[in-house]
């Protein structure tokens, strides 16, 4: 039950570790810790992914800002309450971390699989200059009774396949994590500069009932 679950959500991120460690919280005693990836794009752009790490996987005390590593493992949500409500955190949850001398240029330094539910009905759009986009937010069960929900984002011939999604039909998706800045307005003057992390969708597709 567990391994097939857990092959319903893969990530495999590499790039160069940015921060040192921060704690998060600690289960059965085992202590967890985040830090950031910093990932680069085809485009020579940059991503920066948090990364949840056990203190059983490495050495939480060392700094290894300019290591490069290869991180494989999940991509995970929870709510935290703040402003008197709850907030979507996303991570992605490291299984195993390699140190590597260097990223090969030709490496896929990003990849995501999610098999989930639509759990919300998309939101599709066009932006001003005409492009298509459609927003997802997919349920991926994990053991125990526990899911996580993943922000998914379409563009072009996705996004108008995407929006024809019903909630509760069952979606594979292949693509990359991003993040993505934004402002939250606070008040009429406060502006805040915040991160949002969600899938870019490069493939999707809903398998057939007896696949199911």
């Amino acid at each position: 039950m567990t391994d097939k679950v857990m092959e319903n959500n893969q990530v495999v991120v590499m790039g160069e570790i940015v921060s040192g460690f921060s704690y998060s919280h600690e289960i059965f005693g085992e202590g967890f810790y985040m830090v950031d990836v910093q990932v680069a794009r085809l485009s020579d752009s940059l991503d920066i992914i948090p990364v949840m790490v056990s203190e059983r996987l490495v050495d939480v005390t060392e700094d290894y800002r300019g290591c490069a590593v290869v991180i494989t493992g999940q991509f995970r949500s929870y709510n935290r309450h703040e402003e008197k409500k709850n907030k979507l955190v996303l991570s992605v949850f490291a299984r195993e971390i390699d140190f590597v001398d260097e990223i090969q240029e030709s490496a896929k330094t990003n990849q995501i699989f999610l098999d989930g539910y639509i759990c919300k009905e998309p939101v599709y759009r066009k932006t001003p200059l005409g492009r298509e986009i459609a927003d997802l937010l997919l349920a991926v069960n994990r053991p125990y009774g526990k899911s996580d929900y993943i922000p998914c984002i379409c563009w072009g011939r996705n996004a108008r396949y995407a929006a024809g999604f019903s909630v509760g039909d069952r979606c594979l998706v292949w693509g990359r994590i991003q993040s993505r800045e934004y402002m939250k307005k606070l008040s009429e003057e406060d502006l805040e500069k915040r991160v949002a992390y969600e899938v870019s969708v490069s493939k999707l597709d809903v398998p057939d009932e007896e696949d199911c």
